[in-house]
């Protein structure tokens, strides 16, 4: 049974999930001039930097200087991520626009890698973010489930495990009198299938027939425009993306771990589709040239190479 929504909201993640991998040093200015194109095509969101290690993540060294400089555009959120309460103070001092979370991990080795901390560190350290989002009067938006399908560390995840882990998230949350939007299914690294999307998701729904989903994937075996199709089918209209096809994750265990979804390629099949996302695809195609010639070598990004269908309904 088919529950398309009418409107896909896509979550911009090029510029961390990008420049965080890539190993030539890309300028600040650059990712500042990239960023501020972005937010020109009608994306609401773009993820911009990582308040991580700059030992462990060299591009993300610059991450206070890139988010002073951006030029914010108004109706934009300019988003980061960070992995401990040290990278949480950091984002604290900045212009950054910092929304809370609530973040878990299904593998609990990808976790340990990702973060130095086993699950159960992390269910105390996200109390630890909690009170200080608290202090701070900040938002508290989504829960997030890393490597929700899989990891190359401990194998396939079984769906049973993520919805322990969707609890976790949803107790923290009632413990502190939050209300989540709704949780985020993260494919990490790239494990997901169409099939496991329904599986996964169907659990989920399983136990929380109303609990809103969104997904971030990973396009690291090809498979993740379909993953996103057929979430799509189940009603989920949420995904981050990666202009270009930027980005992967640096504590994967595994070479090929390609970003996220591209996002000029999920917005062509959303419009193809008659969902809108609100967002101009040929402007997003100029940005995907711009990150392609800011990283110096090819990105996967389809679209990018074979245009848009605009020029052609104009002329039909």
């Amino acid at each position: 049974m088919s529950d398309l929504p009418r409107f896909v909201r896509l979550h911009e993640e090029g510029p961390r999930e990008g420049f965080q991998i890539e190993s030539a040093t890309i300028p600040t200015a650059e990712k500042v001039a990239f960023i501020e194109a972005l937010a020109e095509t009608g994306i609401k969101q773009i993820d911009c930097v990582s308040f991580v290690n700059p030992q462990r993540v060299p591009g993300m060294a610059d991450a206070e200087d890139v988010i002073r400089f951006i030029r914010k555009k108004p109706g934009v959120r300019y988003t980061g991520l960070w992995l401990n309460t040290k990278g949480l103070l950091r984002a604290l001092q900045t212009p950054v626009d910092v929304v809370g979370a609530i973040r878990v991990t299904a593998s609990e080795t990808f976790c340990i890698k990702n973060t130095g901390m086993d699950i159960a560190q992390t269910l105390a350290e996200q109390r630890r973010w909690i009170a200080i989002y608290k202090e701070h009067k900040l938002p508290v938006e989504w829960g997030y489930v890393m490597t929700a399908f899989g990891c190359n560390y401990e194998g396939f995840v079984p769906p049973e495990k993520v919805v322990a882990m969707v609890g976790h998230v949803l107790d923290l949350a009632a413990e502190a009198d939050i209300k989540l939007q709704g949780v985020y299914l993260a494919d990490t690294v790239g494990w997901g299938t169409p099939l496991a999307m329904e599986r996964v998701i169907g659990a989920v729904r399983e136990r929380w027939p109303d609990l809103p989903l969104a997904l971030h994937l990973h396009d690291t075996r090809g498979t993740g425009l379909g993953n996103a199709y057929a979430a799509m089918r189940l009603g989920v209209a949420q995904f981050d993306t990666t202009c270009a096809g930027l980005g992967g994750c640096p504590f994967a265990g595994h070479q090929g771990a390609a970003g996220n979804i591209c996002t000029e390629d999920m917005v062509f099949m959303c419009h193809e589709m008659g969902l809108d996302t609100g967002i101009d695809i040929d402007k997003l195609i100029e940005c995907a040239h711009m990150a392609e010639r800011i990283v110096g070598h090819p990105l996967p990004g389809k679209v990018m190479r074979g245009g848009s269908l605009t020029r052609y309904r104009k002329s039909a």
